[in-house]
């Protein structure tokens, strides 16, 4: 931590002290949140989701496609192809900007001659991102994006179609499980800064209550759910 960032975080806790009229926290209350953090207790979980991982899977994409998302479920062979095919079939683009993920790395797309891939940050030009999800919530059909090197935040938001690509092992059953994963991968103390949940693609019914799709974001999420 820099010395600039610690002095903003210092005057930032010592106003909320001195709004709560106390200093900083000693003796048992101390010794509470420390236990707290060290064993963060977990929250409720949704008894729809408690399944083995095979039924997690095919809840997931019972939700995902109940929320106008559409799924591709696929070998790792296919996710290349399938990228391709998903663009022709909605008359896109054969032009897609990418994560330069490892994961995304392992995949063939060599093979697709016609594709063009630009790797990095996702720019207002953009009409179609792939991108890899650092888990998918069975509960509601969401995916959940952890921001990084490997995944800029831009991906998610500024082309109007998302393609996601999401292994069946990171398909967990709530978002509670979610929140170990992501504790268990980064450790607390270096959290990513920014963790999208995504569910479907982009809407709103603000206008006459009627349904917008990709009123602040993608206006199509197509998930691709690659087998183990």
């Amino acid at each position: 931590m820099s010395d600039a960032t610690h002095d903003a975080r210092t005057q930032i806790l010592d106003g909320i002290r001195r709004s709560l009229r106390r200093g900083e926290l000693a003796g048992e209350a101390r010794n509470a949140v420390d236990a707290r953090l060290a064993e963060p207790p977990r929250g409720p979980s949704v008894a729809r989701a408690r399944l083995p991982q095979a039924e997690k899977v095919a809840l997931f994409c019972q939700w995902a496609e109940a929320l106008n998302a559409t799924v591709a479920r696929v070998g790792a062979a296919d996710v290349p192809g399938e990228v391709t095919a998903y663009l022709a079939r909605n008359n896109l683009p054969a032009t897609v900007a990418m994560a330069p993920s490892p994961l995304l790395e392992g995949y063939d797309w060599s093979s697709q001659k016609m594709l063009s891939i630009r790797r990095g940050r996702g720019e207002g030009s953009d009409q179609v991102s792939v991108t890899g999800a650092f888990a998918g919530i069975a509960e509601t059909g969401t995916v959940v994006m952890a921001s990084g090197p490997d995944h800029p935040v831009s991906l998610n938001l500024l082309p109007d179609t998302h393609v996601v690509v999401l292994r069946e092992a990171d398909i967990v059953g709530g978002y509670e499980d979610v929140w170990e994963r992501l504790r268990a991968r980064y450790g607390k103390s270096r959290m990513p800064r920014t963790v999208n949940t995504i569910t479907g693609p982009s809407r709103t019914g603000d206008i006459e209550q009627a349904m917008e799709l990709g009123a602040h974001g993608p206006r199509r999420m197509h998930i691709l759910v690659v087998r183990d």
